[in-house]
């Protein structure tokens, strides 16, 4: 996507350094390059979709990948003997302002009938944390000859892949079923919780993913941001959640309604970002009380051999 060249330095591109890259420099010496990069905007976050157990092959996804070369110019093609990398993720967090809170409404007419059910669905706000309960309030105002006979409510993902060619996915990631019965000429008033996690979806072909389910850090995919919607050309996997209520009608049919909601990670804090190590992921631990460095392999790297990892050395689908 982007080439640059990290040394010699560009006069015009030399930035501050970070206190990490000084902290390095005096650990490393002379022979040590900081440099920076910027990504570019409108790439798409990494996700990956689960494959199903019959499926061979690399798993389809989106993931980032910085490599390190020497060469007498940027133009040169990278060999493998001189070359090193390092595989990154690219996530997106909560915004802090979320949006309204989600409801929907719908009115059902029946044949030969002037009398009207009234399905009316809320959420009690927009954004979820991952393995935070949803409250779903359903009301229903039955003026109808109809008997709802059922009540099921799911919480379902959406993945649109917008990369060679389009499909969608669509999982269920939490479903809750009650008999809950409306009569004619009456209400109803109930609010129902489900808590969408990936312990309960593990085996579910198609499912969007924070990496890879092999990985410890794993959870369902995080919502999609998209911040310029008029973009038609934004690539990769976007995902999407709706709670979706169904009232099953004796012999009048299904009446449902969807309402989409945000399910995302908290933002960190900037003292957790620059302080905050994950004993999974660290590659270079630092201590603060003095300035030695702990210098450890990545901790996917050391399954290095293992089958499943030959996949990570593979571009993805």
């Amino acid at each position: 996507m982007s080439t640059f060249q990290a040394f010699p330095p560009l006069p015009e591109e030399r930035k501050p350094l970070s206190r990490l890259q000084e902290r390095l420099l005096k650990k490393l010496g002379q022979h040590a390059h900081p440099f920076n990069f910027t990504i570019p905007q409108n790439l798409p976050c990494s996700v990956t979709l689960q494959p199903g157990p019959e499926d061979t092959g690399k798993a389809c996804g989106v993931d980032f990948e910085i490599r390190a070369f020497c060469a007498k110019s940027v133009e040169e093609k990278i060999h493998k003997r001189n070359s090193v990398r390092l595989v990154i993720r690219k996530v997106q967090y909560a915004p802090e302002k979320p949006g309204p809170q989600p409801m929907v409404e719908t009115t059902r007419s029946f044949l030969m009938s002037d009398r009207s059910l009234h399905l009316e669905a809320s959420l009690d706000k927009e954004l979820y944390y991952h393995g935070e309960p949803i409250s779903v309030n359903v009301h229903v105002t039955n003026n109808s000859t109809k008997t709802v006979k059922r009540v099921k409510i799911s919480v379902r993902q959406y993945a649109d892949i917008c990369l060679f060619s389009t499909a969608q996915y669509k999982c269920p990631v939490a479903q809750a079923e009650a008999d809950d019965q409306v009569s004619p000429s009456s209400t109803f008033c109930k609010v129902y919780t489900l808590t969408p996690t990936l312990n309960n979806n593990r085996e579910k072909r198609g499912l969007a993913l924070d990496g890879k389910l092999k990985h410890e850090d794993t959870n369902l995919a995080s919502s999609t941001i998209v911040k310029d919607i008029s973009n038609k050309e934004v690539l990769g996997i976007l995902v999407s959640y709706r709670v979706k209520v169904k009232l099953v009608v004796s012999r009048g049919g299904d009446v449902s309604v969807e309402l989409p909601f945000v399910l995302m990670h908290p933002k960190p804090s900037e003292h957790l970002l620059s302080a905050q190590t994950s004993a999974s992921e660290s590659i270079v631990k630092t201590d603060v009380s003095d300035d030695d460095f702990v210098f450890e392999d990545f901790a996917r790297l050391r399954l290095k051999g293992m089958k499943d990892d030959k996949d990570e050395d593979d571009h993805f689908c």
